[in-house]
């Protein structure tokens, strides 16, 4: 990627960070405008399913657009969509660069492979998914990161290497898919409780708990095992490692300016982690390098490692905008639902998100698309609650078989372990046994909302 692409990689990124601080969708359709051509200009650049799906997007919205389906409005969207999806994606993997400054941080495994053996997986998914909830993908460029440095230092090698991948990082893997059902910063809690306004995050919260740990108890049946091999390569922490303080100041920094832009600004909690995050890093960076061009140099480099999950990222808000657009507005008209109905429909969006993903289809693809349809069904009596519980466990397990989604390849990348292992090898097992056992979960669910509203 060369230098001109990136830095216009990183003018989109600060663009849209400028409209959705001066809540212009103008602002934000160009540099969504901005995102599509650098895409477009170094396509060949890209790996081949980030190309493959970005061209298909793109082709569908301007033949959509040009005939008259989409519309200006809808363009706009669009375009805004992709600018937002893709700045979300930068914007938080930013968190990279202080991994490089904090020696806490390039240790972060040992300090949570500390304890006993027998918790670690609990511990690791829990965590994982706290980090998540604020952070997003600037966790798994973390932990990934992190520990990919800390086992080439080691010189651990060959099988011992994959087993430490497999039982660490895909425990941080399953915690990551763990934020659809019990954060409010999730974007599938943003798109369904956008598309269903009379749902909440909190309202499902009880219910996506219930499913989370459901779903921590089988992995940790699982891999407890595999923990247990490679606990005796653990290095013991003698203290805290040095700068531990200095890091929980700047973490206490950026939470309080998350904070005050909530409060003070209104924005959801994943907006203000979008600009908190490479806000107080920059500004971090620049203090200790007395260098703001070094500082900025690294932080553009940063973005262009992303090149090709912000890629996917944009073709995807592109794709399921154009698909929803043509989904005929009156497609379940004379359709009832009742009795069971509800159910068949929420199981039905469950087995469909996870299903399309192990195919090729994205996560937030198909979910875009389902939204789309949720209004229609629930004016057609399905129950929304029930339908959007069965979407959230279906997003979470989508993101873990999803060879393409951003979260494997990141994983993939840092690893250096193909996609179809992560996703397939290391995650199809798990997600075979646990889905059934949603099923039912969701049947539970099915009987227990009627009595209490």
């Amino acid at each position: 990627m060369n230098g001109t692409l990136r830095w216009l990689l990183a003018f989109a990124v600060v663009m849209e960070l400028g409209a959705i601080c001066l809540q212009s969708k103008t602002l934000s359709a160009f540099s969504g405008l901005v995102f599509v051509l650098v895409f477009l200009v170094g396509c060949m650049r890209l790996q081949v399913y980030a190309r493959t799906l970005f061209l298909l997007s793109l082709v569908l919205s301007v033949g959509l657009f040009a005939s008259g389906s989409l519309g200006v409005d809808g363009g706009l969207d669009a375009l805004a969509d992709a600018a937002f999806y893709s700045a979300f994606l930068g914007s938080l993997g930013m968190m990279q660069c202080l991994v490089r400054r904090f020696e806490v941080l390039r240790r972060i495994h040992d300090v949570l492979l500390g304890g006993r053996v027998s918790l670690l997986y609990p511990k690791y998914a829990a965590v994982s998914c706290a980090i998540a909830s604020v952070l997003s993908f600037g966790m798994m460029s973390l932990l990934c990161g992190t520990l990919t440095d800390s086992l080439k230092e080691r010189e651990v090698e060959g099988e011992a290497r994959l087993q430490w991948l497999r039982s660490v990082l895909i425990s941080a893997l399953r915690g990551f898919a763990l934020v659809p059902l019990v954060a409010p910063t999730s974007v599938a809690v943003a798109i369904l409780t956008r598309e269903l306004p009379q749902l909440s995050w909190s309202s499902l919260l009880p219910f996506g708990l219930v499913a989370a740990l459901l779903m921590i108890v089988v992995g940790w049946v699982l891999e407890r095992q595999r923990f247990r091999e490679i606990s005796s390569e653990r290095v013991a922490l003698e203290g805290w490692p040095v700068g531990t303080g200095r890091l929980a100041v700047l973490v206490l920094v950026v939470f309080v300016c998350m904070g005050l832009l909530v409060a003070l600004a209104e924005v959801k909690v994943s907006v203000a982690a979008m600009l908190a995050v490479p806000a107080v890093t920059l500004a971090f960076m620049m203090w200790q390098e007395r260098s703001p061009r070094s500082a900025i140099a690294e932080g553009v480099g940063q973005l262009a490692v992303m090149f090709n999950e912000m890629a996917i990222f944009a073709g995807s808000a592109m794709m399921g905008g154009a698909v929803a657009a043509i989904v005929p507005a009156n497609m379940f008209d004379g359709l009832v639902v009742s009795g069971w109905g509800s159910y068949l429909i929420a199981a039905a969006g469950l087995l469909i998100m996870p299903l399309f993903s192990m195919a090729g289809v994205i996560p937030i693809t198909v979910l875009s698309v389902q939204s789309g349809m949720l209004a229609q069904l629930v004016a057609n009596g399905a129950d929304p609650m029930l339908v959007a519980i069965g979407l959230v466990i279906g997003f979470s397990l989508a993101m873990m078989v999803s060879p393409f989604g951003p979260s494997v390849m990141l994983l993939s990348r840092f690893g250096q372990v193909s996609r179809n292992v992560v996703a397939f090898q290391w995650n199809g097992l798990y997600v075979l046994l646990v889905m059934p056992l949603l099923l039912v979960l969701l049947a539970v669910f099915a009987v227990v909302l009627p009595a209490v509203g």
